[in-house]
């Protein structure tokens, strides 16, 4: 295939096999220390060869292939996957949000009724001594 040779640039195979979108985040990263070859950290410049371990820390998320191709040219997401062997763990489960009731704009404050239904909703509690009659500071 062209664009194949025995040795390629870290950065390079890096952005070729599409594990960072980028050739100079790819470079950033190296500088940075989140590129490991074989357990070693790694300038941009290193060259790898089939059979090494590439370990990238990368947008939260620590990658871990071993390269089965070395490639200069980026290729296809379907022939990059070939490049490769993926050994990382699965990425943690991501934690669910609690969606925030959001009223219409202009609609303003809530009134007492849609207030009491809300706090009903969210499971808030409510202040019962102060029903009926106005709290007075003593």
């Amino acid at each position: 295939m062209a664009g194949e040779q025995l040795s390629v640039r870290v950065d390079s195979w890096i952005w070729s096999v599409r594990l960072t979108k980028t050739r100079s985040i790819a470079s950033d990263a190296c500088r940075g220390g989140h590129v490991r070859v074989n357990g070693v950290r790694v300038k941009p410049a290193h060259a790898v060869r089939v059979g090494d371990e590439i370990r990238l820390r990368h947008e939260g998320r620590e990658r871990i292939v071993v390269v089965s191709r070395a490639i200069t040219k980026r290729v296809g997401a379907a022939v990059a996957a070939d490049c490769y062997v993926d050994k990382s763990p699965p990425p943690p489960p991501r934690e669910e949000t609690v969606t925030v009731a959001v009223r219409a704009r202009g609609a303003g404050r809530p009134t007492k009724r849609e207030r009491r239904s809300i706090d009903k909703l969210l499971a808030r509690p409510t202040v019962e001594g102060q029903r009926g009659s106005r709290a007075r500071p003593e």
